[in-house]
């Protein structure tokens, strides 16, 4: 019998016996033991097998039911012991759903938290910029009452100087009623002690210690002023005695003026017409071919020349028999030379070549330099009778020699070639004031490397604005302004304070006009009054830009200070601080200060960028602008003002009457009644509505009066009557051709920046001859739609510029496609390396309205655009045209050091090397405008590197970039490293120059600045004392001086006013001349004139009159300038004769005269004389400033110092303790007056 676990095997099958069709066979699988119920329905239902054992049977159930017991122990046991985990994983859970409901809370109490942080932060920085702004209104409070403070305190010592001047003039009065004879009561003699009036003039500037010093204020003409620092008597050197407009004016003060004014005066030579070379080439059709070969050959280079230096040129010629007269008379008049091609042998001349050499070589020989080209045949030398004589009239008008003669008998091209070489020789001497060298690049290098100021100055936004001023002041029209200038007159004579003067009137109403004839008048009449005008243009156009305005006006008044290197570039800031500068320059001038402005209402923004007008003015400051009345802001229409009215009829037929009578033409009884009728409304009767109507009668494109009469009554404004001019002058031209030249140059001027120049015009239209252009200008010029300002055309009128666009712009081509023809030509010039200020100005602009950002960031980075227009000055525009591009200043300035790493990798030239320094150094002059001086150093050091490589260590321009690293170490308030570097400067500056130039001035200047900032006052005023000999000298040297040519101007008006007869009037001229001439150093005129004044003033006046102790006083001085020590102290010991007699004891003149007396004692050894002259100049400050006065210290240093040579030493000591205690209270203990009275005294002890 086998056991139970043999019956069955793992994976055996069991067949069911008892089931219904023979049972179910099933797996049992491997390690699981069949059910119980398998084995007890075994037992039961199968039949009994025969021999079967039970005790076998019942094994196998006990077997299984072992097993049995130990699965469901494994599984009690597996069972507990999940549970036991599936308790620990609860539990774990609970406690995970606690510290996630703990740190749930700890998140929102964190998130609470922050929002209470961060609005708590948000109240902060609302808080921080209330409390700025509150701080800004605060402090622009706080100026404005101060400002009005100032304006108070002004007017107030102006009244006292009224009252004081009109007691002196009440107490000569006195004298002289006295003198004769005639009894006046004295209030002295009453016993009241209220009729007794004492008038004290503490601190009040006298005669006797503002003369003219180093640093005060001469006073001749608008453009000579200098700044005036605080200085006390001891300073006083002055010895002309002169009221009115030369008081208190030395001749080194003068000198000094005008090299103050040539820092920043632009240079225009005076052989260029409009800053354009222009050529007058007069040939005949037998010299045509050697006009042709020197245009097309030689005139480029030239054009290259002029670009160079800034300037435009233009070949200005007609051919035989074309062009009218008027035409050629213009051209010859504005040409700056002209060349005569001739060949001898020819038989005759046309009349329009005899008539051009005539007038060039023959009537005005010496207004320009002059070519005469004779082209003679091989093997014929003889003359024609026609050109015989006009050659022998030629040769009879030279009588100078000045006409240069060049005589040629080979090819065309040889003949041009000696052309060319002539004319750049006279171009470099004669008109470009350039001296000669065999480099011609290294010249120009030469000059743009020299650079005595530090000013960003642009010569043609200046030379603009003075020809826009010329042009307007001798405009044809004569209006009757007599009635608005006296109002003007009266309002800036009225006291202060005193707001904006408001000039309003209608488009075309005749404001620029008038603000031009004023400015005029006021030049003539008040010479030391500081007139300052700008002309605004198109809105468009840079002259609207206000940052350039403001800057242009700013740097017109620093002018007057010793510095202007203080002048910010950033945008913001020259807005901001004109005021401040404005300011500080009126409290240091007696005179007035007058700001024109016309068409302000024209610039942009212009409310917000002038709202310094709002701001209350310093009491001798006037502000005049005028405004269209249309436009004004309402803000200003509250100042006082004044309306230009429409013209009345009278005034109207006198204007047309005039240009008929000019044209010789007249018009009916029936005409003038129409044009009467239609001109009565406001827009039709303007100045300029007027002006053009009788221009338009008696222009020559006038087929017909009446017709064209007819016409003109039918437009109602000025812009329709110039659309009617421009439908006209396009209706006369002959061809189409020319029809379709006119209207492209106007459409290019419309779409133009600042306008095109004439050379630029012929380059954009190569089918445009230049006759055809000059008679298309010309005609223009006529219907004032165009004019010409500083070599570029431009529309003369705002509804000039209306009226093309109403006419041409919107028929046909669009103003989008014109501008991309400029672009095209100057991308072209960019492409080409001719990068000139006209192509910085204009092709970022015109990219920048296109909205081609891409060509705009290229033409940017661009290095020779870059550094045109921060040279010039431009350094808003580029600004905004970095923002247009979407770049701030560190991505901009990295951008450019990345181009300049890219441009030296072609560098290899001497040539290039140089171009490459000066624009590292133009790049770390505008970072550190920007602000970013870190940056700013790597550029300025790379271009010293270059400079000191490539040239020479001891080069000058070596000295600039030292110079310009030397600010940034001043900025940074490094003064020991600026100190060095400054001193290299120096140093350099002597090796290359001399000791006498303007580059050692300027070292000169910063050093004296530098050491001022150390508190080094002793070192500082040498310096500046040297740097304004150094300018004295060189004011000497210029032939250009601007100063000269405006006092010479003022002496010849003061000459016409000495015609009359005898007159207190006339002595006083006589006396202003000869100061005027003594300032010229002409000192026989001088003295000439101060001898008439003198008698002429005994005559009127009488001997004792205080009038002629000025003369005497005058004459005195003159005599000491010449060493005629006699005869001065015999004139000085009159003029106080009679002073003593005729003024108060305490009188300022006395006190002058005294002083100089005392002066010339000392100085002839007669000290005994000088000592009582000098106890009574002491007493005299200490009535009129006070005791504690620093002119009362100096007072007595002088008496000490006169004492010590008298061997007076005790008397000189107490003088010397007391001096010593007036200087440290008033001064401060820092003092250069500190130190000498300190030494004095360590001496004397």
């Amino acid at each position: 019998m086998g056991t139970a676990s043999s019956l069955v095997s793992p994976g055996d099958v069991i067949e069911d016996g008892y089931g219904g069709e023979g049972g179910e066979a099933c797996e049992i699988p491997v390690e699981v033991k069949p059910k119980a119920r398998l084995l007890r329905s075994s037992f039961r239902r199968g039949p009994r097998v025969i021999g079967a054992s039970f005790k076998s049977t019942g094994s196998v159930d006990l077997e299984y039911t072992a097993e049995y017991e130990r699965l469901r122990k494994d599984y009690e046991i597996f069972r507990v012991s999940k549970n036991n985990e599936i308790a620990s994983m609860q539990k774990k859970e609970a406690k995970l759903d606690e510290e996630n409901k703990r740190l749930r809370a700890e998140l929102q109490a964190l998130q609470k938290t922050y929002q209470k942080n961060l609005r708590e932060k948000e109240s902060a920085l609302e808080a921080k910029y209330q409390a700025m702004e509150r701080a800004s209104t605060f402090e622009h409070d706080r100026d404005k009452v101060k400002r009005q403070f100032k304006i108070f305190r002004e007017t107030k010592e102006k009244e006292i100087q009224d009252l004081l001047r009109a007691k002196r003039d009440l107490e000569s009065k006195l004298q002289q009623l006295q003198a004769q004879g005639v009894q006046v009561y004295d209030p002295e003699d009453s016993d009241s002690e209220e009729n007794q009036t004492t008038v004290t003039a503490v601190g009040m500037q006298c005669e006797y210690w503002s003369g003219g010093v180093l640093g005060s204020e001469p006073s001749v003409g608008s453009m000579m002023q200098l700044q005036q620092s605080y200085r006390g008597p001891e300073f006083a050197h002055s010895l002309m005695d002169v009221e009115g407009p030369f008081a208190n004016v030395s001749r080194d003060d003068w000198d000094a003026a005008v090299a103050s004014l040539l820092q920043v005066s632009p240079h225009i030579s005076k052989g260029l017409w409009s800053n354009t070379v222009r050529c007058y080439l007069i040939h005949t059709k037998d010299t045509r071919e050697e006009l042709h070969h020197f245009i097309e050959m030689y005139s480029p280079r030239l054009q290259s020349l002029c670009e160079r230096l800034g300037h435009f040129y233009l070949n200005v010629y007609f051919t035989e028999n074309t062009g009218n007269a008027a035409e050629r008379q213009q051209e010859m008049e504005r040409s700056s030379m002209c060349v005569f091609l001739l060949k001898p042998s020819v038989s005759s001349l046309s009349s329009s070549v005899v008539e051009d050499a005539v007038e060039a070589f023959v009537k005005n020989p010496d207004s320009r330099p002059l070519l005469l080209y004779l082209r003679k045949a091989e093997g014929i030398s003889s003359i024609s009778g026609t050109t015989r004589e006009l050659l022998e009239r030629i040769n009879n008008a030279d009588k100078n020699a000045k006409i240069k003669v060049v005589e040629h008998s080979g090819s065309a091209e040889e003949g041009a070639s000696l052309m060319f070489h002539q004319l750049e020789k006279i171009m470099k001497q004669e008109l470009l004031d350039l001296k000669l060298v065999d480099d011609r690049v290294e010249l120009l290098e030469d000059q743009v490397d020299v650079d005595t100021s530090d000013v960003l100055w642009d010569e043609h936004d200046e030379q603009e604005q003075i020809e826009t001023f010329q042009t307007i002041c001798s405009s044809t029209t004569h209006l009757n302004f007599d009635k608005y200038l006296t109002r003007l007159n009266d309002l800036v004579a009225a006291p202060p304070p005193t707001p904006p003067l408001l000039v309003s009137g209608g488009p075309g109403s005749g404001k620029s006009v008038l603000l031009a004839k004023w400015i005029q008048l006021q030049q003539r009449h008040s010479p030391n009054t500081i007139i300052l005008y700008h002309f605004v243009g198109r809105q468009s156009s840079t002259s609207a830009e206000p940052v350039l305005i403001i800057k242009r006006l700013t740097v017109k008044l620093l002018q007057h200070f010793w510095s202007i290197s203080g002048l910010t570039m950033d945008p913001c800031k020259v807005l901001e601080e004109f005021p401040r500068w404005l300011e500080r320059l009126s409290a240091r001038r007696h005179g007035n200060i007058i700001i024109i402005i016309d068409s302000v209402d024209q610039i942009q923004n212009a409310e917000r960028n002038m709202k310094w007008l709002i701001d209350p003015l310093p009491a001798n400051v006037r502000v005049l602008v005028s405004v269209n009345v249309e436009t004004c802001p309402q803000a200003w229409r509250l100042w006082p003002t004044v309306h230009l009215d429409p013209l009345t009829s009278k005034e109207m037929k006198s204007m047309i009457t005039m240009h008929c009578m000019i044209a010789e033409i007249k018009l009916s009884k029936e005409q003038e009644r129409k044009v009467e009728r239609h001109c009565r409304s406001a827009s039709t009767c303007n100045a300029l509505y007027i002006s053009l109507l009788a221009r338009l009668l008696t222009s020559e494109i006038t087929s017909s009066l009446e017709e064209t009469l007819l016409q003109c009554v039918m437009c109602h404004d000025t812009v329709t009557l110039f659309q009617l001019s421009l439908r006209m002058m396009m209706t006369s031209l002959r061809t189409d051709e020319e029809r379709q030249m006119a209207k492209q140059l106007l459409c290019l001027l419309y779409a133009s920046h600042n306008g095109i120049s004439e050379s630029e015009l012929l380059e954009l239209l190569p089918e445009l001859a230049f006759p055809t252009l000059s008679s298309l200008l010309f005609q223009l010029e006529y219907l004032l739609i165009l004019t010409l300002r500083c070599g570029i055309i431009h529309f003369r009128h705002l509804q000039a510029s209306e009226a093309v666009r109403l006419e041409l712009m919107d028929r046909g081509l669009t103003v989008t496609t014109y501008r991309e023809r400029l672009i095209h030509h100057f991308s072209k010039q960019l492409g080409q390396h001719r990068v000139t200020w006209r192509v910085a100005d204009e092709l970022p602009w015109l990219l920048q309205q296109q909205e081609d950002t891409t060509k705009l960031h290229l033409s940017l980075l661009n290095l020779f655009v870059f550094q045109n227009l921060y040279k010039r000055g431009h350094f808003s525009e580029l600004l905004n045209y970095w923002q247009c591009v979407g770049k701030d200043k560190v991505s901009m300035a990295m951008e450019y050091f990345e181009s300049l790493k890219h441009y030296e990798q072609s560098c290899e030239t001497e040539e290039s090397m140089r171009r490459l320094a000066n624009l590292y150094e133009t790049l770390g002059c505008f970072l550190k405008d920007l602000g970013l001086l870190t940056q700013a150093v790597s550029p300025l050091q790379r271009s010293l590197e270059i400079r000191e490589t490539a040239l020479d260590p001891d080069h000058p321009s070596v000295a600039q970039s030292l110079h310009q690293l030397a600010g940034i170490y001043v900025l940074w308030r490094k003064f020991g490293n600026a100190e060095q570097l400054y001193k290299q400067a120096l140093e350099i500056s002597e090796s290359a120059y001399g000791p006498e130039h303007g580059s050692i001035a300027r070292e000169l200047d910063c050093l004296a600045l530098l050491y001022q900032k150390k508190n080094k006052y002793e070192q500082a005023d040498k310096l500046r004392k040297r740097s304004v000999r150094i300018r004295q000298k060189m004011a000497h040297k210029k032939g250009h001086m601007y100063g000269f040519t405006l006092l010479h101007q003022r002496t010849l008006q003061l000459e016409e006013l000495t015609l009359g007869e005898d007159s207190a009037d006339c002595a006083k001229t006589l006396n202003e001349l000869g100061v005027l001439y003594y300032l010229q150093n002409n000192l026989d005129t001088a003295k000439m004139f101060l001898i008439r004044s003198l008698e002429m003033r005994q005559r009127v006046l009488g001997p004792e009159h205080p009038d002629c102790a000025q003369s005497l006083n005058n004459l005195a001085a003159l005599h000491c300038e010449c060493h005629e020590y006699e005869s001065a102290e015999e004139l000085y010991e009159q003029a106080l004769d009679i002073r003593k007699r005729a003024l108060a004891p305490d009188h300022p003149s006395l006190a002058y005269t005294i002083k100089h007396l005392a002066m010339l004692y000392k100085r002839r050894g007669k000290l005994e004389k000088a000592a009582p002259l000098y106890e009574l100049a002491l007493e005299i400050r200490e009535k009129s400033f006070g005791l504690n006065h620093p002119s009362v210290a100096t007072a007595l240093v002088n008496l000490a110092v006169l004492y010590c040579q008298l061997k007076k030493h005790n008397e000189a000591l107490p003088l010397y303790e007391q001096a010593l205690k007036v200087y440290e209270d008033s001064l401060g203990p820092s003092h250069p007056r500190v130190g000498e009275t300190l030494k004095n005294l360590a001496v004397l002890r």
